[in-house]
């Protein structure tokens, strides 16, 4: 038996274990969505690692200045680097979990990029979850000289002129049928 089948059968083995166990272990999971500040972690040593690695691209990083372009590598990074996965339980990661497997679902990458934009200079980062029915989506977007840089793993990068653009652009308006809500290291505020 070779390494790759070997390899797939401990797969088999795990995946059996975890869809057994699967109620348990997201019972023990569970984070209330005011918990979620906790998640992002732009002081954590490989969040710092990653964005010093974007800063050093630049002669001189100044937030003021490269901030738009520092976001841009950061959000190439986790488009490249960290693969996209779905596990079939609800798992929740921390970004330096992320950097170590170099994978994780939607919201472990939006997790991640929040955490390298404010490891960037960017306070206001924030990640935005919007969820319609059992559609979810995730925005994570800065405030930066007056208008908003938003950025959508699945779409890429765009600018709004404003946060309350951003909020229409994606359906969150008042009277709308969505829960939306955004946080980031220091806050969590509901939106709808």
């Amino acid at each position: 038996m070779d390494d790759n089948e070997l390899l797939k059968k401990y797969n088999d083995i795990y995946l059996e274990i975890i869809m057994r166990y699967k109620e348990h272990i997201e019972d023990k999971e569970s984070l209330y969505v005011a918990e979620l500040p906790k998640l992002v972690t732009p002081e954590n040593d490989g969040v710092a690692n990653v964005a010093k690695g974007i800063t050093d691209k630049f002669p001189l990083y100044r937030y003021e200045e490269h901030f738009p372009e520092a976001a841009a590598k950061a959000y190439d990074y986790v488009k490249d680097v960290i693969t996209p996965i779905a596990l079939p339980i609800q798992f929740w990661q921390k970004p330096s979990e992320t950097l170590k497997h170099e994978a994780g679902d939607v919201f472990d990458r939006a997790v991640l990029l929040c955490s390298l934009l404010v490891a960037l200079g960017s306070a206001s980062s924030k990640v935005i979850i919007r969820i319609r029915d059992a559609d979810r989506s995730f925005v994570v977007y800065s405030e930066y000289n007056g208008r908003v840089i938003a950025i959508d793993l699945e779409s890429g990068i765009r600018e709004c002129g404003s946060r309350e653009e951003l909020l229409e652009s994606l359906g969150i308006v008042k009277g709308a049928d969505v829960t939306a809500y955004e946080f980031n290291d220091k806050m969590y505020n509901d939106i709808a």
